[in-house]
């Protein structure tokens, strides 16, 4: 037991990662892929699913307590705008590049050209009708971005926190630290009450984090002994295009932000985010990691309080660089694939439409491609074809879902080190060091 703790937690999740790959793999040769799914997902992806739970129970009280701990940390309500204003912007300005990244590597790869779209069965393409008619667009790019910014003032905060709305939760944590600051000696009691919770609420997320390496075994056993490496091959170039658009953005994009902006160690930045990467990864969820990418900011990044409370919650919610490239690779595979002529004027259209949609997407898994729907309607896909496109692109989502959620979650890290790095909340002594978690 004690040579088990006292090796490194991300190492300890990436063995149970590849372990579960390994396992997941041999089941399926082992006893048939149909045999093995019905397995997997009725002995083993129960405590794959239990794992996610634990963490889920951890969002709603770690947001809101280490976020109004924060925001009382600042002492000065003014503070918190220089901070947001900063993190905003750069949350907006590495999604509109993370779409151009997945354009120029799904131009140049060309994932969906020649592509047989016939081999989707009918029973697929009922399937796929079901699900989006229970998951219809919400309407124009305007109407759905008017209903993300009203929908972020809860009418009821109770309700606010049984639905597990983080944006809604994230406004009136900060009102209500605002509130106790403009309190003066009267919030004293209330701060030191947060204080107090906000440790215990992380003193419960180290503890189930030791729970990671074996929910990320169950996980992996279960995706692969699922779809087996073969769903690679299915759609390998649109695979590979998707790994390598995020891989080059997390490596530029991030790697400017951290060296060139901030001049800290991009290898240190790298060694620290990557509990939560392999976390992210397993689960597909940027809430579920949520817990785990505070705890790497505070532990490893040295990421002060303020800064991690406040930019990572916001993070998880509207910063989806990897959704946002998705949108832009899968409308250039579903042009390609169809036939669809492409102009210039197209790839600014994906791109605007691609930011937008992406703002306030459910860090759930594969919700990513439901959200194509709208994108694909304006590259000139009819609904049939888009039917067509989800139902070929859906039974191995998983698969790039996981890339996508490295990405999101590196994002909000790499955002939040910037800003702590710009507001003096950043301890570079635990920054340069090897993690600690």
């Amino acid at each position: 037991m004690k040579f088990w703790f006292g090796i490194d937690l991300w190492k300890r999740v990436l063995m149970g990662l590849v372990l579960g790959a390994v396992t997941g793999i041999v089941i399926r040769q082992v006893m048939g892929p149909e045999a093995a799914g019905t397995f997997v997902t009725g002995n083993i992806k129960p405590f794959g699913n239990a794992f996610i739970s634990l963490i889920k129970m951890l969002v709603v009280p770690l947001i809101f307590t280490t976020l109004v701990s924060g925001v009382l940390a600042m002492g000065d309500p003014k503070k918190l705008g220089s901070l947001g204003g900063r993190a905003l912007a750069l949350y907006m300005g590495t999604t509109v590049i993370a779409i151009c990244f997945g354009l120029l590597i799904g131009t140049l790869v060309q994932p969906g050209a020649g592509f047989d779209t016939s081999i989707v069965s009918s029973a697929d393409l009922e399937a796929t009708r079901a699900t989006l008619a229970n998951n219809p667009p919400a309407g124009s790019v305007g109407e759905q971005l008017m209903k993300t910014l009203l929908s972020i003032i809860p009418e009821n905060p109770v309700a606010a926190f049984a639905k597990g709305d983080v944006l809604q939760i994230i406004f009136f944590a900060i009102l209500f630290g605002v509130g106790v600051l403009m309190s003066g000696e009267a919030g004293k009691p209330v701060q030191r009450l947060f204080d107090s919770a906000s440790e215990a609420v992380m003193r419960m997320t180290l503890i189930v984090m030791e729970a990671a390496p074996f929910g990320v075994f169950a996980l992996m056993v279960w995706v692969l002994a699922q779809y087996g490496f073969g769903v690679l091959t299915v759609l390998g170039k649109m695979t590979a295009s998707l790994y390598i658009a995020c891989a080059l953005h997390m490596l530029i994009t991030y790697g400017f932000i951290i060296k060139g902006m901030v001049r800290l160690p991009v290898l240190a930045f790298f060694r620290g985010a990557v509990d939560a990467q392999a976390l992210a990864f397993s689960t597909s969820s940027s809430n579920a990691t949520l817990p785990m990418t505070m705890s790497c900011a505070t532990k490893n990044l040295g990421i002060g309080k303020p800064v991690a409370s406040s930019v990572l919650p916001l993070g998880a919610t509207i910063n989806m660089d990897g959704t946002a490239l998705y949108q832009g690779l899968i409308a250039l595979f579903a042009v390609q694939a169809l036939g669809i002529p492409v102009t210039a004027s197209m790839y600014v259209t994906i791109i605007l439409m691609a930011t937008l949609v992406s703002i306030g997407t459910a860090g759930v898994p594969s919700v990513s491609l439901l959200l194509a729907t709208t994108t694909l309607g304006i590259v000139g896909a009819t609904a049939e074809q888009t039917v067509l496109i989800i139902a070929l692109l859906f039974p191995f989502d998983r698969i790039l879902d996981m890339m996508r959620t490295v990405t999101n979650i590196t994002g909000d890290l790499a955002v939040a080190t910037a800003v702590a790095k710009w507001e003096g909340e950043l301890d570079e002594d635990v920054f340069r060091a090897p993690d600690r978690v």
